[in-house]
């Protein structure tokens, strides 16, 4: 058990260790973040306060392609919605791009609109790349963050607005999760959803913070609606007059493009499936601020650190507990990590909601594989270890039928019963040291066992320098009986090449008597419950015992049974009842053995 638990923790480190340290490098990285977009991203509640006047492929028919648009197009949007001064947008938010100058009128009507709206933000926009660049203490330093570009609306637009960047930044597998809410051009630039919503707020006299974001200025985003859930009016509309005023008084009113022509468009977790027009991502984003739905992303060295203590305990309990019940914890885990990052998330928290899982699964199978693989080297040494006491016949019988077959009790079957037996052996024991004995005995007894096992034959028991062997059982044998006779010759001759070989060595010579008998006796499981032998009784048994007790050294007696299912495939003499076995009546034939005939 200490062996057992020794080995168990060590698995359970490494395998726990290895998992993190991959987990670490980015294993389940795509996949988690899927699963964390099927748990978390659901549309929400949507009041309302913004709203979205899309450059869809109406405005494109009615105005003619996007790039051939001047600066009036906008300002006559900017012009509809400040025609009514009682009924005037808290904001509007412009997602499209007024870099430089062009045409003056048009520039000129573009600047008097947003002037007398008053609310306007307009977009900026930055170029990031990586590299080495020079710091502010003339050193050189590396930054795959820095902005090589920054671009603004030109001078007289952006003095009557205020501006905010349009940046949006993808993850590493193409899903826009997060936000930028700022860049910093030599000053702190805000995104432009938080400008909206920062205006917003002053004119309804609330309050709204901002969401906690990482070292690069990026808060995970926490979606509203789907791609089309903030579009329901065209641009085109908005600039024909079409649009009562009540629709987008004290609200937030976001301009942009809307159209797949104009490539502005992207894969949100919301909905992997289709794509989302930039600017509904700012207005989801918007929404987002007022409402103050942020959530904080755990930091991944601590769930790092979960994840290893929590696979380390669970893969100890499945190391040394059996499979079901390791089975049953897997799966409480497994599941209660998911409920529980979908809890946390409610209240505020991003988790990884399947490093655990899959940690503790993976674990799971490897235990799996661990218990076989013990279970069948644990098998395989009971094997040869009980081998070494019974015939592998029993063995490979005992696992073949399960454990059922070890319990007590026989059956009654036809079997041919060997008993061999050294001369004059106790008498030997008393003359030599006891090593000489014991060196003799298994001298002998190594020899004798090899010719039943030769001979397919099942070794029953040692008793003393006795010994007893049967064939026909536990697995029935067409030859039974013919094997039992082989091996009484085959034990006998063997008796005396030990003999030689022992007469040499330590001066004694080694005769042994052999009895074989043929009939139906009882074998099975016998004796109690917590220590039996798998044997074999009845009077066949005893009959080839008395046949060994009293065949002398070099014979082998056998009975006329033995004999008569053997026919011409042996010679034998026949001893008629001159032998007298003790239990049996008078008349009892014995038969000894002559020659085996090939």
């Amino acid at each position: 058990m200490k062996k057992q638990t020794i080995l168990a923790l060590v698995y359970s480190f490494v395998i726990s260790l290895i998992f993190t340290l991959l987990v670490s490098a980015g294993l389940l990285r795509w996949l988690d973040q899927w699963v964390q977009d099927l748990l978390f991203q659901r549309p929400q509640y949507m009041d309302g306060e913004v709203i979205l006047f899309g450059i869809d492929e109406r405005s494109l028919k009615e105005f003619g392609p996007y790039n051939t648009w001047d600066r009036h197009v906008m300002a006559k949007a900017l012009e509809a919605l400040a025609s009514d001064p009682d009924h005037l947008p808290a904001v509007v938010a412009v997602d499209t791009m007024y870099f430089g100058e062009s045409d003056p009128d048009a520039d000129a009507h573009l600047v008097e609109a947003a002037k007398k709206l008053g609310c306007v933000i307009t977009a900026t926009a930055a170029s990031f790349d990586s590299g080495w660049y020079e710091a502010d203490d003339g050193q050189m330093a590396w930054s795959d963050y820095r902005i090589v570009q920054y671009e603004e609306p030109f001078s007289a637009l952006k003095d009557v607005t205020v501006q905010g960047h349009v940046n949006v930044m993808y993850d590493y597998d193409g899903i826009m999760r997060h936000a930028l809410l700022y860049i910093n051009p030599g000053h702190r630039e805000y995104y432009m959803p938080y400008q909206a919503a920062i205006m917003y707020a002053q004119k309804k006299g609330i309050n709204i913070e901002p969401p906690l974001t990482n070292d690069r200025g990026q808060f995970y985003v926490t979606f509203t609606g789907k791609p089309g859930d903030y579009y329901d009016q065209s641009f085109a509309d908005l600039i024909n007059g079409k649009i009562p005023s009540s629709y987008y008084d004290g609200k937030i009113v976001y301009i942009g493009p809307y159209a797949a022509g104009l490539q502005d468009s992207y894969y949100t977790p919301i909905d992997r499936a289709e794509a989302m027009y930039g600017v509904e991502f700012h207005a989801n984003v918007a929404q987002q601020i007022l409402s103050g739905n942020y959530r904080s992303e755990v930091n991944d060295r601590v769930q790092y650190m979960v994840l290893f203590i929590i696979c380390f305990i669970s893969g100890i309990c499945f190391f040394k507990w059996k499979i079901l019940p390791s089975l049953g914890l897997c799966a409480a885990i497994a599941g209660g990590d998911m409920l529980l990052s979908v809890i946390v998330y409610d209240k505020g928290y991003i988790l990884h909601p399947l490093w655990i899982p899959v940690g503790v699964v993976l674990i799971y199978l490897s235990s799996v594989v661990w218990h076989y693989v013990h279970a069948a080297r644990e098998r395989a040494q009971i094997t040869r270890t009980f081998e070494r006491y019974v015939a592998p016949e029993i063995v490979q019988e005992i696992l073949k039928e399960g454990t059922d077959s070890l319990s007590l009790g026989g059956k009654l079957i036809d079997i041919a019963v060997l008993f061999v037996d050294v001369r004059g052996f106790t008498t030997m024991s008393e003359r030599l040291e006891p090593e000489k004995v014991v060196y003799i005995l298994n001298r002998y007894l190594t020899m004798a066992s090899s010719c039943v096992e030769e001979n397919k034959g099942t070794l029953d028991k040692f008793v003393g320098d006795a010994m007893m062997a049967f064939w026909g059982a536990p697995l029935p044998q067409e030859d039974a009986v013919y094997n039992a006779v082989k091996t009484a010759q085959a034990i006998v001759d063997g008796a005396k090449r030990v003999s030689d070989e022992l007469k040499e060595e330590i001066g004694e010579e080694l005769r042994v008597g052999v009895g074989v008998n043929y009939g139906p006796a009882v074998v099975g499981n016998m004796g109690a419950e917590r220590h039996m032998d798998y044997t074999a009784i009845g009077d066949t048994v005893n009959t080839a015992a008395r046949l060994e007790a009293n065949a002398p050294g070099g014979t082998v007696y056998i009975s006329r049974a033995v004999a008569d299912k053997l026919g011409d495939k042996i010679e034998y003499t026949s001893l008629g009842g001159t032998i007298k076995l003790k239990g049996k009546a008078e008349g009892f034939e014995v038969l000894k053995l002559e020659k085996i005939k090939d």
